[in-house]
């Protein structure tokens, strides 16, 4: 099978689906080839998908040589999202977050070269919204570094943002909000900027393409309207103000608990994209 490209709407942005990283021993004989070496699997599962999305970083610090390696294993046109280190986002001030937020800069995640897409900063599902903290924290993102421009999207896990308030915020910082495919999440389908970040959690490892292929399908639909610059009308939105129409990026994540099916939920979306 050859290497999916990205896929382009029709006078739209790119398309981007993945899966949450890319070890993961169950997937052996599921996604990877039994024998295949450890040490390949970045570089295969690469080969099948056109974005992974990092969770390592989220823990700790990694070094520069090792996201030079990470961009090394993958073709031209795969990009990696990362996530923003926890120590960032879990605390109680998030206008204190600037020191971490440097930090994690500072660790070697330019390397990554073009292969860098945006960073994901994910708050913890008892974090409610406070406009101004969070404002502090969005004026704390970086949006170049270096000369190049750097995207950054909020996963928001408590209700309490379910506010125009806060789409007001994200409109201001042009910082989208991930739009949560979950069973205790909000569901926030409202645009703000030139790029949409999805993560689809409701996966189900009994289905060999992880979702039936309806589901498929009204998703690959709702990507490729994100991308041509228009929006789904069947997704839950705060703010009934319309986007402007304009080409945007996509990104999508097959990622639920088991995750044994993930890969195949994210080739079956990517083959319905092209």
């Amino acid at each position: 099978m050859s290497k999916p490209s990205k896929s382009t709407a029709k006078n739209g942005g790119n398309i981007y689906i993945g899966i949450g990283g890319w070890t993961f021993e169950p997937w052996r004989g599921v996604f990877y080839p039994e024998k295949l070496a450890q040490a390949k699997e970045l570089s295969y599962a690469a080969s099948k998908l056109t974005s992974i999305e990092i969770n390592g970083t989220y823990y700790g610090s990694q070094k520069p040589e090792s996201f030079r390696k990470w961009a090394r294993e993958v073709p031209d046109g795969f990009v990696f999202s990362l996530k923003g280190p926890r120590f960032a986002t879990n605390r109680r001030v998030l206008a204190e977050a600037g020191d971490s937020v440097k930090r994690f800069y500072d660790s070697g995640v330019l390397e990554l070269g073009d292969r860098l897409g945006p960073v994901l900063w994910q708050f913890a599902p008892t974090k409610k919204f406070d406009e101004a903290d969070f404002g502090k924290f969005l004026e704390l993102l970086p949006r170049t570094l270096d000369g190049r421009a750097l995207r950054h999207v909020v996963e928001v896990r408590h209700d309490s943002f379910g506010v125009p308030e806060f789409i007001a915020l994200l409109r201001k910082f042009e910082t989208p909000v991930v739009f949560a495919e979950h069973g205790k999440y909000p569901a926030i389908a409202d645009v703000v900027s030139d790029f949409v970040y999805a993560r689809l959690q409701k996966g189900n490892d009994e289905l060999k393409t992880c979702y039936p292929p309806k589901q498929l399908d009204a998703w690959a639909k709702r990507f490729q309207a994100w991308a041509a610059g228009g929006e789904p009308d069947d997704l839950p939105r705060v703010d009934a103000a319309k986007p402007k129409k304009a080409p945007r990026d996509v990104f999508a994540y097959v990622i639920h608990e088991g995750k044994i099916r993930a890969p195949a939920g994210a080739m079956e979306l990517i083959e319905r994209v092209k």
